[in-house]
């Protein structure tokens, strides 16, 4: 009998090679066992430029009223990919009008397994990485100059009376761009309280990291928002839990990671948590092991789960052409399992959680076993294993006949 479900997922499909793992996942480890019962929109290129990119904010909204959604990697278009796709405009990233709409966090965190080893040694356990998901640079404003214009910060008060105005630049010697970009109290300090709720959760001191000494007035904020938070908030509950806070410069931050063993929560602005998420995904070993989840400041609990890598363009094009393709599907699944789990959680359904965890421990059982896509085999050492190199559907099925195992 299959597991039942309450309340529907948000799904929200995506492109490419991982629009197509989508639908095996479903095909393969979800319909067999689950009534899946999901609430559909399509995120994919074409569509968005179809809806003149309305299905992203109505998939924003759906998940703001169902709690839980489950996304699909999406291609943010360059000039490239409109000509290739023959859009109307250069549409903005579907992640970035999501957690506009949702605000949030986003924590991503490496997927171990026995025999992936990262590539710094001293990384024993794992590192998550908080992202601020809210304005900066994702929401910036930003302008072509030409010779002789001049950009300038222009302040105005609740009347719309010019209050200050500051010259950010006089292009009097030639042509350039500026840009202008912002952020709010209130996104911020739900930002702060959501990794240290996190890491209260998850017994991980908290390290934040931005450049106050250059943006003195900006980073700062951030700086001085989360001092109010640790010590306002959560200092007596971290302390007596016997975990630390700390803020630094993120340059500091990066030198404090590579040395560490693990085991802390990084917070990152915007920006810098896009970044340094890929990073220590691969310096984990792969972007196809990193969870990522976003949470939203919402009472009520609001979520979003995703794959942390993008939409595995290199492997379309050869899938599109008939070639065999050996793709990572492991953040794609655990995607779908973290959306379950939350949705079990949510609606009390101790069934399907339970479904989750064992779905992980099967993706996790196969690799550990020594069978894996391409991707993980020059990463994969282990005693007495050699690799296996599996095709896309090929490791979906090995992960199905784990599931068979009442000892997974």
């Amino acid at each position: 009998m299959k597991l039942a479900m309450k309340t529907p997922l948000v799904e929200m499909d995506g492109d490419e090679m991982t629009r197509v793992i989508w639908q095996k996942i479903k095909e393969i480890l979800l319909y067999p066992y689950l009534d899946l019962k999901t609430e559909y929109y399509d995120l994919g290129l074409a569509h968005r430029d179809e809806t003149l990119d309305a299905v992203t904010e109505e998939s924003a909204l759906a998940t703001k009223r169902l709690g839980v959604a489950v996304k699909c990697a999406t291609i943010t278009p360059n000039a490239q990919r409109v000509e290739e796709y023959g859009l109307r405009q250069m549409w903005k990233s579907p992640n970035g009008t999501i957690r506009r709409i949702l605000d949030g966090t986003v924590f991503r965190s490496p997927i171990l397994c026995k025999g992936i080893l990262p590539y710094l040694p001293a990384w024993k356990e794992p590192i998550v990485l908080a992202r601020h998901a809210y304005g900066d640079i994702y929401a910036a404003s930003d302008e072509a100059m030409s010779q002789g214009e001049r950009a300038y910060l222009v302040v105005e008060d609740g009347r719309g009376r010019e209050v200050r105005r500051r010259l950010l630049h006089d292009f009097r010697e030639g042509a350039g761009v500026a840009m202008g970009m912002y952020n709010c109290d209130a996104s911020i300090r739900s930002f702060a309280r959501s990794c240290f709720r996190y890491a209260l959760d998850r017994k991980l001191p908290v390290l934040f990291s931005a450049k106050d000494t250059i943006a003195k007035t900006y980073d700062g904020r951030f700086k001085e928002i989360f001092a109010q938070v640790y010590e306002q908030e959560f200092a007596q509950e971290m302390n007596a839990a016997g975990l630390w806070y700390l803020y630094t410069l993120i340059d500091d931050a990066v030198a404090r990671i590579v040395r560490s063993r693990g085991g802390i929560l990084w917070a990152c602005k915007n920006y810098d948590g896009d970044v340094m998420s890929d990073m220590v995904a691969t310096a984990y070993g792969s972007l196809g092991m990193m969870t990522s989840v976003l949470v939203s400041p919402d009472p009520a609990g609001v979520y979003e789960y995703e794959a942390a890598h993008g939409t595995v363009t290199r492997h379309w094009y050869r899938y599109r052409d008939g070639e065999e393709t050996s793709t990572n599907s492991v953040a794609s699944i655990f995607a779908w399992t973290g959306a379950l789990k939350k949705r079990g959680e949510k609606d009390g359904l101790a069934d399907l959680c339970a479904f989750a965890d064992r779905l992980e421990r099967a993706t996790i059982a196969v690799i550990e076993a020594g069978e894996m896509t391409g991707d993980l085999i020059p990463l994969f050492h282990r005693e007495g294993i050699s690799p296996k190199k599996l095709e896309t559907v090929q490791f979906l099925r090995a992960v199905a006949s784990r599931l068979e195992y009442a000892s997974v």
